[in-house]
């Protein structure tokens, strides 16, 4: 399914500019861990910076917040250069993986602390504190000590103490990863609440694809210390520009082949056309086509292709198909449950759209 990247531009467009970088880099010794990178951050927005270890997103983050210099280029915040600013004067929040509370301070202490260090007076800070406790869920908890709390609940201070001083950007380091999946999930939806009611522009990084697509607003993919992709979630996933994205993000079928004089791709598997618009790629370039699990159907009749499942791996509301083609090409296909299956060792039909593929060139 293809999207309109031209309205998802033009959106971005008109928003203002709440953070950019312009060829900001990072290298120690011979080794470079950002290549010049420019990014904008949108006000309001969740921005999450994805990728693997070593893609350079980490590096990214800690020169956003001031705990590493760059080699080069500059960072500017609300149109200010804040490239040497230290830290503490840049009027950033920052979520830690590890949360880094104070053990020998309780909930409320550790929320008013920020609020104390900037001299707030303590009618103002105990307002403030009772807020943030209250937006996070955590109203009847300001007495407990971190050891007493569930790692959900400590995520939940460490958040509400970065944002109880309303900062104008805030930084989250991989700040989910250390939660099981289910209270992955209810945080996630905790943070896209609070972002709606204060407006907050978030940074996220992860490695964590699922994480990227359902936080967001936009993501930035990023690969070898370069950013690979910026677009948003849907567009990202729909829509990869290169293999790499294709790949990192969710389960994408690839059939590699070289494009001919007539413009179809020639696989092993045979002569496949191309999506509309494909077309001039010229003949004689290595390319490949990529579709989505959940864009290839069965079919009764003779389809694109044809293969023999191998393997069939039940995901409750959904099952997918392992099928392997006549040259021992593997897809795999996704059918929402309630469909008979077929069986193992079957051969199938299939088909798809050529608006649901992509073709990539290598």
């Amino acid at each position: 399914m293809m999207i309109d990247t031209e309205n998802t531009e033009s959106t971005t467009k008109n928003k203002k500019i709440k953070m950019h970088t312009q060829s900001l880099s990072k290298n120690y010794g011979s080794v470079t861990a950002l290549h010049p990178t420019d990014i904008n951050v949108y006000d309001g927005e969740i921005l999450t910076l994805l990728g693997p270890s070593g893609s350079g997103k980490t590096t990214l983050l800690q020169i956003i917040s001031g705990l590493t210099s760059p080699s080069s280029g500059e960072l500017f915040i609300n149109g200010e250069v804040k490239t040497h600013t230290p830290p503490h004067l840049r009027d950033i929040g920052v979520v830690f993986q590890n949360y880094a509370l104070f053990p020998q301070m309780n909930v409320y202490e550790n929320i008013a602390f920020p609020l104390q260090m900037r001299r707030l007076t303590a009618s103002d800070i105990k307002k403030k504190v009772n807020n943030a406790l209250e937006m996070v869920g955590l109203a009847a908890h300001g007495n407990r000590f971190p050891h007493e709390m569930s790692g959900g609940q400590q995520q939940r201070v460490a958040l509400a103490r970065s944002l109880v001083y309303q900062p104008s950007l805030l930084l989250m380091d991989e700040s989910l990863s250390a939660l099981d999946r289910k209270l992955r999930e209810s945080i996630q939806l905790e943070i896209k609440k609070i972002h709606r009611d204060t407006g907050t522009t978030i940074i996220f990084v992860t490695h964590d694809q699922e994480e990227a697509l359902a936080l967001s607003d936009r993501v930035c993919l990023m690969n070898s210390g370069r950013v690979e992709q910026t677009d948003t979630p849907e567009n990202i996933y729909e829509n990869p520009e290169s293999l790499f994205a294709a790949d990192f993000i969710g389960i994408s079928n690839r059939l590699d082949g070289i494009i001919e004089s007539d413009g179809f791709l020639q696989t092993a598997e045979g002569k496949l056309p191309v999506p509309a618009g494909k077309s001039g790629i010229s003949s004689g370039s290595h390319a490949a086509l990529i579709i989505r699990p959940e864009y290839i159907r069965r079919i009764d009749s003779p389809g694109l292709l044809s293969g023999k499942v191998t393997d069939i791996i039940y995901a409750g509301p959904e099952s997918r198909l392992i099928v392997t083609l006549n040259k021992g090409t593997v897809l795999t296909l996704r059918q929402p449950a309630g469909i008979p299956l077929p069986q193992p060792g079957e051969i199938i039909n299939l088909h798809w759209e050529m608006s649901d593929s992509r073709l990539l060139t290598h």
